[in-house]
């Protein structure tokens, strides 16, 4: 593991990294700035990182089956800034490779069964590009990204909720439940165009557009299966249009002073979508799915989602900072599994002394089943006569710990409860609901 690179970094080092003077543990990077090269590269509109994430996360008890599963992800990120580089002002590109792999096949989402997969990495092992675009910025900090684009990274997102690991956080769990595929995020970008319009310094107007399906034409295997390394750059599955209002100041809190965001934003998606309780019968007419008479679900055209945010500071002085975020989204029910979710949560920085750095973040996510879905299971306990397990809603509490070991290196214990895994589904080993499930784990990020 990269980890063990730290063994043999002498706690003195000094002249190889181009930061004389000081320790490796005050250095921004493990590997230094390269004899000054790297800050030499940056002036010229070059930058490149290497950063290498792993965890090991144990399903304590509960979930489908229990054990430790090991994932780790190197992310390798390369950008160009064009007007450094003498070609023309306000332009860009960027590139995203990850290669992502795991132990003995063991995945944390698998075992425990759940809609929010307990780790934000997690994805299929596999070299993978992610995202590739060209963008210009203009004076004012609109801009127009073209390319393999991602949505979970201009829309509705929580810098406070930025430290948990649980996906639920980051993506919504509706989204990725309601959108074919999983909807452009990670670990599947697709190609689309992203834009941002600040009508006022505070206040921005998103937009994207992406493409309908990012597994590809007739995926029938798991969508990162499908499309594999990333490069299927599909066009198809129709479109998916999403917009978003947002009042920020200091939306990172990379300045000093209090963050605010406010967000309001939704989605439209253009394909066909089943029904999630009824179809047809051969003579045409309406039944449940879980009839024997069905012979193919009712579709219904278009898609739909909105939602609503509210990420700020809640106090700051003496050293913390207190953030916190509330997030809600809704859905229709008759064509969508998760019909409505709310993710909130706090962010104390700086709460222990001489650990300014450090972050405690807790957070609640709670997704609901779709009256259509629950209606399904019923349906399906009243064909068979047997105890089928009626999915209701899904809970996680997550409590995170930040710690800054080097500007470099953090490390990050982690304790997830998830009550009613998948919704409360039905584990095809046994028949009955999946059982709460106790996650444990430790993520370790080194910035290179």
């Amino acid at each position: 593991m990269a980890d063990l690179i730290l063994l043999a970094a002498p706690a003195g080092a000094a002249d190889a990294s181009g930061q004389a003077g000081n320790s490796i543990w005050q250095w921004d990077h493990l590997t230094g700035d390269w004899n000054g090269d790297r800050k030499a590269l940056e002036d010229k509109g070059v930058k490149f990182t290497l950063d290498y994430v792993s965890e090991v996360m144990d399903v304590a008890s509960g979930g489908i089956r229990q054990g430790a599963a090991y994932e780790g992800r190197f992310d390798v990120n390369l950008d160009l800034d064009f007007e450094k580089m003498g070609l023309w002002q306000g332009g860009s590109a960027h590139v995203t490779l990850y290669q992502i792999h795991d132990l003995n096949d063991r995945n944390v989402a698998a075992e425990v069964g759940s809609l929010g997969d307990p780790s934000n990495i997690d994805a299929v092992p596999t070299t993978r590009l992610f995202t590739a675009w060209l963008q210009q910025t203009f004076a004012d900090g609109s801009f127009v990204r073209l390319g393999q684009v991602s949505a979970d990274e201009d829309f509705a997102t929580s810098n406070s909720a930025g430290k948990l690991l649980n996906g639920a956080f980051g993506w919504p769990v509706l989204n990725a439940s309601d959108m074919p595929s999983g909807g452009p995020a990670y670990p599947l970008a697709t190609p689309g165009v992203v834009s941002g319009i600040y009508l006022k310094p505070q206040v921005v107007v998103r937009g994207g557009l992406f493409s309908g399906d990012p597994a590809g034409r007739d995926c029938q295997d798991d969508p990162q299966v499908c499309n594999f390394h990333g490069t299927t750059f599909s066009l198809t599955g129709g479109a998916l249009l999403m917009a978003e209002l947002a009042y920020e100041l200091n939306p990172d809190g990379a300045a000093d002073g209090p963050s605010v965001s406010y967000k309001l934003g939704g989605w439209y998606h253009t394909s066909t979508f089943a029904d999630d309780r009824y179809g047809l019968s051969s003579s045409g007419d309406v039944v449940s799915r879980a009839s024997p008479q069905a012979v193919g679900p009712i579709m219904h055209s278009g898609n739909w989602g909105v939602y609503a945010l509210v990420d700020q500071t809640l106090f700051e002085g003496n050293g913390t900072k207190v953030g916190g975020f509330l997030r809600g989204q809704l859905a229709p029910s008759d064509r969508n599994l998760v019909a409505w979710g709310v993710d909130a949560g706090l962010a104390f920085t700086g709460l222990l002394p001489d650990r300014k750095d450090d972050t405690l973040t807790v957070g609640v996510s709670h997704s609901g089943i779709s009256h259509a879905a629950s209606g399904l299971d019923r349906d399906t306990a009243a064909e068979t006569g047997t105890a089928y397990p009626i999915r209701s809603g899904e809970t996680i509490f997550e409590v995170n710990y930040n710690f800054v070991a080097a500007p470099w290196w953090n490390i990050q214990p982690d304790f997830q409860y998830i009550v009613h895994p998948g919704g409360g589904a039905a584990d095809d080993a046994t028949g009955q609901a999946i059982p709460n499930a106790l996650v444990v784990g430790v993520r370790s990020t080194i910035d290179f």
